[in-house]
């Protein structure tokens, strides 16, 4: 019977994340997590002769949330244009999972059209060590370029 090798478990922190802004690609150096989720929209069906409600989906929405170290303004940057100009950015985030101690491979997913919800303008914090924050999106579409290899 077959079964899963620990070794082919993915380490979370072997990876890469790149965001391209306005054309420019800006490795994300500063993550210290990301995690994107795309949820089905479902309507409710009632039918005739049936007592309980039937679901279909109608649709899907992309949400997600990062936690990154304070170490960058871009994103304050891409929100201060917004408060000040009414000019919203959507850009695109490119992960990449790639453990080479695993013998599934590498699987690199584009979450496209990110839109940023909220960012932290400002922090100071007495109690740490050092300072992060949390940040959270939608997305419009995605995509997966590479898959990992079945086991």
């Amino acid at each position: 019977m077959p079964f899963m090798r620990a070794e082919d478990a993915i380490s979370g922190k072997l990876g890469k994340a790149f965001a391209t802004i306005n054309g420019e690609v800006h490795e994300m150096l500063y993550l210290k997590n990301i995690e994107a989720t795309a949820e089905k929209n479902k309507v409710e069906v009632p039918v005739l002769g049936r007592t309980g409600t039937q679901h279909k989906a109608g649709g899907w929405s992309g949400t997600g949330t990062a936690t990154v170290y304070y170490a960058t303004s871009k994103f304050r940057e891409l929100m201060l244009e917004y408060i000040k100009t009414g000019k919203d950015t959507y850009f695109d985030i490119l992960i990449e999972n790639d453990d080479p101690t695993s013998n599934i491979g590498q699987q690199t997913t584009i979450l496209k059209g990110v839109n940023l919800d909220s960012v932290i303008m400002a922090k100071l914090d007495v109690e740490s060590e050092t300072l992060d924050e949390d940040i959270s999106f939608t997305y419009n579409d995605v995509d997966i370029t590479n898959k990992f290899r079945d086991m």
